[in-house]
């Protein structure tokens, strides 16, 4: 799923933190990153956004209630 104007970062992460299944970040290479690792976290952040936010992200979850909850942090946040 594609993720947009991502400006609460933290509050992105926790969503993530709080799901049960894996959540992966698709690079532009096509790498898959661990969202769920606090190390790929960083790494991947530090590389994508400069202004204080995320314009856009492919991320996979693999969970119905993950996937719900990311679909619910995109639209109330």
């Amino acid at each position: 799923m594609k993720v947009q104007n991502i400006t609460n970062i933290n509050r992105f992460f926790e969503v993530v933190d709080a799901c049960k299944g894996r959540v992966e970040l698709v690079t532009g290479e096509g790498d898959r990153l661990n969202l769920k690792s606090k190390l790929c976290q960083y790494v991947s952040m530090a590389n994508i956004f400069s202004n204080g936010e995320i314009p856009e992200l492919e991320i996979i979850a693999y969970e119905k209630e993950d996937i719900d909850r990311l679909i619910s942090f995109m639209m109330n946040d």
